[in-house]
Formats: structure tokens, sequence, C-alpha cells
């Protein structure tokens, strides 16, 4: 256990694009601690591989992007959030692109270079800034290459944020705000206690909450979790987004096929090589994310197949291996070359589209803590997110997270926090109980809260969970913590939240589906799903 706490002017939990930019833009007027639970480049924006989406040719238009984005969030956008983002893109990206961003190019007919701009299901035109299929790569390498540089901020890596410290907690207060952290450091197994007079939430979504997902193992929720036991607003965490594509191989760990490849041509197929979009939706391979998830979900129940296909062996083999350089690779490792036959695909957990209730400027309810980023709900994305929309928003709201914090700066905090107590807790003698709860989460939420829901199974879910949880608070109290059961008990609290949330919402819209109201209800409409501590029942 450390001494004294640790004292800074801001706490950014999370290393993406979102409490990197956050981190950049503060540091000049005070010290930043960046907490980040495995290595600094190891987030969801590092495995980001389409892009972002940002109006930056003559062809394209604001309203254009916004009517994309607001037709895919299924009537549940906030419209003003959206136009807001939108118009505050191009400017975001000129800013990424001077930290040294390098997005792809190509050759113009005068012979000179512009953007080369893709498009994804959803997009009525091209407007995806990308470098080739790794654009949540260079993004990480050209912000990390500037924190680096920085010496107002410091990367505390392989350390994992316990829980927020707020005044509430403390019962120095009746106004709740947050002062501080419990922090884990991996190394010594000690629980430290940093100080700040503003804490920012950036740590990504929920994807490990299922069976099959896309995100690396750091997507474990702890931000929303975080913030609910803190009292924070949780909304629309029924809104979970399954991306379509992810590579289906025993050896091959959530490796996501690029929306992208969709978007140059790609078109999705039955094991009998028949397309099965054309009359799902006038897109066809491009239509929205819940659509095609919904569609091939379908069409694997109705096959008894256990993955679909995707088709882009029509292009040659140049402009493939060109555009998709990381695809080409990564499945050729797996003995599958996508220049010649169709890839194996299968619709994974992908992004948590509902998250902490933030204002304009990303404050939560919690006075003196921020919520940027996947972790957080906007009203950018609806009932459904719109490809490549979700690494805009965190630049966007990052910078004004940024502003509205140096604008209106926290008191510092006055008194000294309370040392992390963990009392008679002994040290664990049996994880097996900590992978076997693990597992059997997982796979009740893939089972019972996925693509397509009924009451009957989310009820099952919740009994289930609600008995879980019982379970792993007991262990928390009883052994000494480690980040695995940190996780396990963010992550049953995420699944109940999701699980409350999906119960709320008795109508079919975006990517909550139920067979039991498979109709989206006009009193539904614009309203969103609320659950706080104190309130569950919405």
């Amino acid at each position: 256990m450390a001494d004294s706490p640790r004292q800074f002017d801001y706490i950014v939990l999370g290393s993406g694009i979102a409490g990197l930019t956050f981190a950049l833009k503060v540091a000049h007027a005070g010290t930043v601690a960046i907490v980040t639970k495995k290595s600094r480049a190891e987030s969801n924006t590092n495995y980001a591989q389409g892009g972002i989406a940002a109006v930056t040719s003559e062809e394209d238009s604001f309203e254009s992007h916004v009517q994309d984005t607001l037709n895919a969030g299924a009537g549940l956008c906030n419209e003003e959030v959206v136009r807001g983002i939108v118009e505050a893109g191009p400017e975001r990206i000129e800013e990424l692109i001077h930290l040294g961003m390098k997005f792809s190019e190509r050759e113009t007919g005068n012979g000179g270079r512009e953007l080369d701009l893709g498009r994804e299901g959803g997009h009525s035109q091209r407007r995806i800034l990308h470098a080739k299929d790794v654009t949540g790569r260079e993004i990480e390498r050209a912000l990390l290459d500037s924190i680096a540089a920085n010496e107002n901020i410091h990367v505390f890596e392989n350390h994992f944020a316990v829980d927020l410290i707020t005044t509430r907690k403390l019962g120095q207060s009746d106004t709740n705000r947050c002062v501080g952290v419990y922090v884990l450091d991996n190394e010594t197994n000690a629980v430290e206690t940093y100080s700040a007079r503003t804490v920012i939430l950036a740590t990504g979504g929920c994807g490990k909450v299922y069976l099959y997902t896309s995100n690396p193992d750091i997507a474990t929720g702890d931000g929303v979790a975080m913030a609910y036991r803190a009292g924070a607003t949780i909304a629309n965490m029924e809104f979970v987004q399954f991306h379509p594509t992810c590579l289906y191989h025993p050896k091959a760990k959530s490796f996501l096929i690029s929306e992208a490849v969709r978007g140059e041509g790609g078109e999705l197929l039955n094991l009998r090589g028949e397309s099965f979009m054309e009359g799902v939706h006038p897109l066809k391979s491009l239509a929205p994310r819940d659509v095609v998830a919904r569609a091939i979900d379908s069409e694997m129940k109705r096959s008894g197949d256990d993955h679909v296909l995707l088709d882009i062996t029509h292009k040659s083999a140049r402009a493939i291996i060109d555009r998709f350089p990381n695809i080409y690779q990564t499945c050729l490792q797996f003995g599958l070359d996508i220049t010649k036959e169709p890839i194996p695909v299968v619709p994974a957990a992908h992004y948590q589209c509902g998250g902490v209730q933030v204002s304009h400027d990303g404050e939560t309810g919690i006075s003196g803590l921020y919520a940027i980023g996947e972790v957080s709900c906007t009203g950018l994305h609806g009932a459904n997110r719109l490809a490549s929309n979700s690494l805009l928003e965190a630049l966007v709201y990052a910078h004004r997270a940024a502003a509205h914090a140096l604008a209106h700066p926290a008191p510092a905090v006055d008194s000294p926090l309370p040392d992390w107590h963990s009392g008679d807790a002994t040290d664990a003698d049996e994880m097996v109980v900590v992978s076997h709860n693990w597992d059997e989460l997982r796979r009740m939420m893939w089972d019972y809260v996925g693509i397509v829901r009924t009451t009957k199974r989310l009820k099952r879910a919740l009994s289930r969970v609600k008995h879980l949880q019982e379970e792993i608070q007991e262990y928390y109290w009883d052994f000494t913590v480690t980040s695995d059961l940190l996780e396990l008990r963010n992550l049953a609290t995420v699944a109940e939240l999701i699980v409350q949330s999906a119960l709320l919402r008795e109508e079919s819209r975006g990517l909550h589906y139920t067979l039991d109201y498979p109709e989206p209800v006009e009193s539904f409409a614009k309203r969103n799903t609320l659950v706080a501590r104190d309130n569950k029942e919405g």
C-alpha cells in the first residue's frame, strides 16, 4: 500500500483515442495521470480497422452525414448532438493530422494526391478516412508519440482502477463529487489511492460480457460499472452492436473483418454460395449493421450452419492486398487466401451504444467526473451506431470535455483521502471459481441476451446474473482483489444493466430486437432507457 495518495490535477482512466486526446489538451494546465490496465497501446482504438467518418470531400455534405447517422440510429439519436459532432469533424481531423496521423491517400487524375475515402454500411457517401486497414493502430501511434514527449503526463501501465472515490461514499457531502480513484498495481498487488480534482472515464466498452466478441480482453465494462456504483445514471445499455463479420476460425481470437470489405464490394453468401441479402434491405450487403447481423443470425438458424461467407474474390488480388494488407496477412496465417476464396464469418459483440449518460461537454451527473468515448452515452448513436462514427465522437467529446474542464476548474481536494483497507481478506486459493463464473456469465449472455431476444430468456438471464453477483460479492469481500476478480465483478454489473434495460424496452428498435415485441412502438421513440443505482426501474 502506498504511503500517501498520489496527487494529480487530472486522472484519465483508459488509453484509447478519447483518453489520450483529453490528456494532451489539458496537460499544459496541470499534471495528468493516465491509468491503463494493460500496456498503453492496448485499447479498442488500437483494433479499429475501418477508420473515422468525417465530411472532407466536395461530393459529401454535413446534411448527408447527419441523415445517415439518424437513419442508422432508428429514431433514437439526439439530432442536436449528431449535428454538433458531424460539423466539428473536419477541425478535429485536422488536429489529428497535425499531431502526425497519416491517412491513406490516392493519386488524382492530374498527378496530385488526395485522401482515399472509404465507404461502409449505412453511409450514402465515401467519407471514411483510414490508414489502410490499421487506422486505430496509426491513431494510437500518433497520440502516444505526443504523450511521450509531454513531461506533465504520467502513464501508469498495468494498473487497474478498482473504484471511484466520491464525497458521498466518504460521507463528506450530500453533493456527489468524484475526488479520486482506488488503483490496483498489478505488479505489486497493492491498492493505491490516487487523488485529483477531475477524473475522466475513457475506459471503452464491454464486449467481453459476451462469449464471442471483436473486442480485446480489456473490454470488460469497467467504467460503466464503476460509474454505476458511484451513483451515475446509465443510459440505453440494451443497445449492444454486434459486428456482422468476425473471422470464423477455431484459432482466430476476436479478429474482425472490417465493414470496409463490404464497402469495397464484398458480398455475403450462405455456404451454398447463394447471396441472401437481396430481399432484406435495399443496400443489400451494405445495410446497417443491425440489419446485417440479424440477417446472418437468421440465415444461420434457418440453415443450421455455424457461419456464413464474405466474398470479395471478384476484385483483383493486387487491389485486395493493397487495401486490406492486415486482413489479408492475418487470414493467410490461418491458411485462408481471401483473394481466392471467401472468408468464413460470424457476428460478434462489437460496440456498446449505451453507457454513462453525459452532457454536451461529457459531464456525468457526478461533479468532477467526465465520461468520453465508448464508455459514455452522448445521444449520437441512438439505437444503432453508424459505422466509423465512434472515433469521431471520441475526438469531439475529448475536445469538449477538455475545454469544459479548463474553463471550469474543479476546486482542489482539500482533505486527505483514506487508504484502501482489505480488512480480513486473504489471498484466493481457488481461482477456478472466478474462471468458471466468467465462462458461465459470458455464455449465458450470448444465449439469452444476444442478437434476438425474448422476455422469457431475459428474465432467466436476470435471475442467473443476480445469483452470480452474490457469489462474486462474497468472493470479493473474502479475498484480496485481483484484476481477474475485478473484471468479473464489473462484467456481472454490466450484464445486469444490459438485461434490466432490455426488459424495460418493450419494443424492437435498432440493435434491440425481441420476438415478444417485434415492432417499434411510437411511445418509445426518443425515450432513453435510464438506470441508476437508487432507481433500478428506470
